[in-house]
């Protein structure tokens, strides 16, 4: 094969996943794992595109290639592809004003003025491009890393990883709970939100990220108890890599945002305790990514998604007919009560997995009744799981993720 088809080939395969990432399409639910990897790494990546294929277009222009018809059909289709990648790099520079804006609905037009002096001096509104330009390079210096820490007696999955800042500040950190996503059914606790963790981590929080039982070998509600004793551990043990037991926040993506939510929204809850029913598992903070937040889809969000067939099969284990309650209560929205701490929810509009009227609709229903703050920052063009690594978008979102955190905690300490 001639490299002019070649050309021609990865012109067309990567304009496929740029019209992906500019179109929110969901009547395509055969297509959907497929759309949603072409759109995820396309529009998060947008810049890096744009670069490797402006490369790889004057490497072969200076080899003649482009005297070929096929090379220059490949050269159109790119340049409208650049169009199209130059517009979702700006969209992801946008992502501040959102932030902003859902922050100070929510905290107050002037919140970060509640934030002791010393803790505004770590907060931030830029992003380097030293970050977002290596989105797989997420250590970072000042923070150390202790690794498989046991929390539970179900082996593997019951092992945490803590994320110590090395800096010492004044008195306990702080500390933000990390539950992975990955559908209840796959996922680690290396895998996601490394960006969050460092970056807090750099800042003087403790992050702690936890492994959970999975389905089909684990049935609902095996996961959230494990989150559960997650927490407890926290509350034993955090204290010795310089912690607060008193201020834990949670946070977590995909069905690491229901857990946390579902969490957050049950403290002490003694089906979820199961022989540590007199522990406390009070959060101070949520701060949930794309969340599944109703299993029973009771508007109609999601009529052809055919996720009651996978919860029922791989997740719940039996049918909603057969265990409605069991359904119901494992729904963050049915939870939503005045008790409810500080949320800050985020979610993305081209979200192709857990479509964006599924956050509205939560925070609509917490917003009616919970005496503390709830955030919702709304993100044009984010995809699902877009906070894995590092973006544009990505860090942006860290910053304003961490607005909240470090709001709360002032807030808890003043």
């Amino acid at each position: 094969m001639s490299l002019a088809a070649i050309y021609l080939g990865l012109a067309i395969f990567f304009a496929i996943g740029t019209f992906c990432a500019l179109v929110k399409a969901r009547q395509v639910y055969f297509l959907v794992p497929l759309y949603f990897m072409l759109a995820w790494l396309t529009g998060e990546l947008a810049f890096i595109h744009i670069l490797w294929q402006v490369a790889l277009t004057a490497v072969l222009a200076v080899a003649g290639v482009f005297e070929d018809a096929r090379a220059q059909a490949g050269l159109a289709i790119f340049a409208l592809s650049w169009l199209g990648l130059a517009y979702l790099h700006v969209q992801s520079m946008d992502t501040p004003q959102y932030f902003r804006a859902a922050l100070k609905r929510a905290l107050g037009e002037n919140y970060r003025n509640d934030i002791p002096l010393d803790r505004q001096a770590v907060l931030s509104d830029d992003v380097v491009s030293r970050s977002w330009l290596k989105p797989f390079h997420f250590a970072r210096d000042g923070v150390r890393k202790h690794t498989h820490i046991s929390y539970g007696d179900a082996g593997e999955r019951n092992l945490l990883d803590v994320y110590q800042p090395v800096a010492p500040r004044e008195g306990p950190c702080p500390v933000l709970l990390q539950v992975h996503g990955g559908g209840w059914v796959i996922g680690k606790k290396e895998e996601q939100a490394k960006p969050l963790m460092y970056h807090m981590a750099q800042r003087g929080w403790v992050c702690v990220a936890i492994n959970y039982r999975l389905s089909p070998t684990a049935a609902f509600p095996a996961h959230i108890v494990d989150v559960k004793k997650a927490i407890v551990w926290i509350k034993d043990n955090i204290a010795e890599f310089g912690g607060d037991p008193e201020f834990v926040a949670i946070t977590g993506g995909s069905a690491g945002g229901h857990l946390s939510s579902l969490a957050a929204l049950t403290p002490n809850c003694p089906e979820y305790q199961p022989g540590f029913e007199d522990r406390d598992t009070t959060v101070q903070a949520a701060a949930p990514f794309y969340g599944v937040f109703d299993f029973l889809d009771r508007y109609d969000i999601r009529p052809k998604m055919a996720m009651d067939s996978f919860l029922g099969k791989q997740v719940m284990q039996c049918t909603r007919e057969e265990n409605p309650e069991l359904w119901d209560l494992g729904s963050p929205l049915s939870r939503v009560n005045a008790d409810a701490p500080p949320f800050f929810v985020v979610q993305g509009t081209h979200d192709t997995l857990v479509w964006v009227e599924e956050a509205r609709t939560f925070v609509s229903a917490l917003q009616a009744v919970s005496q503390q703050p709830v955030g919702y920052a709304e993100l044009p063009g984010a995809q699902h799981a877009f906070e894995i690594f590092h973006s544009v978008r990505t860090d942006h979102a860290v910053n304003g993720v961490a607005d909240f955190l470090e709001w709360t905690h002032a807030r808890r300490t003043s």
